[in-house]
């Protein structure tokens, strides 16, 4: 295992979100084209309910699974003293599968007896979807064995298969002529392309996976109490994550009665806010394996971690500059103008422009989330965590009823910015990183260098091929700085 490894399965992943999002793209403009505002805040908020129970039905496993088959060795040993990755492959697919029924079951419940949804198309439609974090939620399990044998690409072709298959369906009812329909046929049948490319993933990821590790879950008491207990923390730092990220939406769809305008307006930014959080995910679920090796062994882990810091600090940086300079024409892109705020209302613009502080900072919390559970140092954190769950939902009780979804984007930066500030520090004290003076004047100077090229593009953004042109020019532009700052001498290697 090496830092080309980490590299090689981190731009898979990169390569993956990037296309998974373009093709994103197309189906939520598709979404915002084919539905009524109405209908399109109901599926957002279809969606946005199912978040919560996806993250309580992982329960951490994901991040449990890549570090014990990582650890675990090829076969058992003779007295059964360690089990295989086979072995733990096997019970952790049991698990998922566990946690999996519960969970849905749980949010199926919830939402069919939740009385301001009674008499809507919510409770349908979040069954109809449910199959999508299902056959996910199936799928991301299976990707364990890609992480753990550095077989990215194979994810790459599942995932992207998935989004061509949701967005070729997609593409042929607004073919047929589907515009700004207020039936609820197409409301649920677009739900239900979500879980038929779902369902896609989870067959490509089952045969790609079984290639390199047996599928083949089972029960082993031991095995299962030891899995159990480590991923505990995990589940209850996501669990805690979740509510502090996704609950805003179920939120708005209980305490406002125009919650569908309102989720409209904001669910869209929400989706393209899941997209950006991915990217720093996807690094540090590829550095986990070696970072927790290395922490193990007792090997210095600073330079690996200021390397990793580093990329996330670009990544934020760069997330953070699109989303608050170029708002407006990525949501008339994402979307359309129906969407888009005017003299009288706030619209998808305003959203991203205020929620692009809370993709910066998002980073630097996950940075935090994975370094304190690689030295198992997960009390502090999860006290975090919730600290920070309850600010949000205080907040958002607070403001929601009055500034509807400006409030919870209000709640959000306030979370997400106390969250950073508390738990950086003390990362900084548990497992300490080195991050030299030179990278960080390279990260100002790739900053402030990408501020003037935003700016002086953005007023030539005034239609959505504009800004899909502006984009590629951006893309080139930043890979440009990225070499003459050097900064792609410190991340390498």
């Amino acid at each position: 295992m090496s830092t080309k490894q980490i590299a090689t399965s981190t731009l898979w992943q990169v390569a993956s979100q990037i296309t998974m999002a373009a093709l994103s793209i197309v189906t939520v403009k598709f979404v915002a084209l084919g539905l009524t505002k109405e209908l399109a805040g109901e599926y957002n908020t279809a969606y946005g309910f199912l978040q919560i129970f996806g993250i309580l039905a992982d329960f951490g496993l994901y991040a449990v699974a890549v570090r014990e088959v990582s650890r675990a060795p090829e076969q058992s040993s003779v007295h059964g003293e360690r089990n295989s990755k086979a072995d733990v492959f096997g019970v952790i697919i049991l698990l998922r599968i566990i946690t999996l029924i519960f969970s849905l079951a749980v949010a199926l419940l919830f939402v069919w007896i939740i009385p301001t949804w009674h008499g809507t198309v919510l409770p349908l439609g979040v069954t109809i979807a449910a199959f999508v974090p299902f056959f996910t939620l199936l799928a991301g399990v299976i990707r364990t064995a890609f992480q753990v044998r550095y077989k990215m690409q194979f994810v790459f072709i599942a995932e992207v298969s998935q989004r061509i298959l949701t967005v070729g369906l997609t593409g042929i009812v607004i073919w047929m002529g589907v515009r700004e329909s207020s039936d609820p046929f197409y409301y649920y049948l677009f739900l239900l392309f979500g879980g038929i490319g779902a369902a896609l993933l989870f067959v490509f990821s089952f045969l790609f996976g079984r290639t390199l590790l047996p599928i083949r879950p089972h029960w082993d008491t031991k095995l299962v109490k030891h899995i159990a207990l480590q991923a505990l923390p995990y589940g209850l730092a996501f669990l805690c994550t979740a509510l502090y990220r996704q609950s805003d939406v179920t939120i708005i769809g209980i305490l406002r009665s125009d919650y569908a305008v309102q989720n409209a307006y904001y669910g869209f930014v929400q989706r393209a806010m899941d997209m950006a959080y991915l990217f720093p995910t996807f690094l540090l679920n590829s550095t986990l394996p070696i970072l927790s090796e290395r922490a193990h062994k007792g090997e210095d882990t600073r330079s690996l971690l200021g390397k990793t810091f580093l990329i996330i600090l670009l990544l934020g940086t760069t997330l953070f500059l699109f989303s608050f300079l170029w708002s407006r024409p990525l949501m008339q892109l994402l979307t359309n103008d129906r969407y888009l705020s005017t003299l009288d209302h706030p619209g998808s613009d305003n959203a991203l422009h205020l929620l692009a502080f809370s993709m910066f900072f998002n980073g630097i919390i996950l940075f935090c989330f994975y370094s304190l559970l690689t030295k198992h140092r997960w009390k502090p954190l999860v006290w975090t965590l919730l600290f920070g769950s309850v600010i949000s939902i205080t907040s958002n009780i607070l403001l929601v009823p009055t500034y509807g979804f400006l409030g919870a984007c209000y709640t959000s930066i306030l979370t997400h910015a106390t969250l950073a500030l508390i738990l950086l520090p003390f990362t900084a004290t548990i497992l300490p990183f080195a991050l030299p003076l030179k990278s960080i004047l390279q990260w100002i100077a790739y900053a402030v260098l990408m501020i003037i090229g935003l700016s002086l593009i953005a007023p030539y953004l005034h239609s959505s091929l504009l800004t899909a042109i502006g984009i590629a020019i951006a893309g080139l532009y930043m890979a440009a700085l990225i070499w003459a700052t050097g900064i792609w001498k410190g991340v390498r290697g």
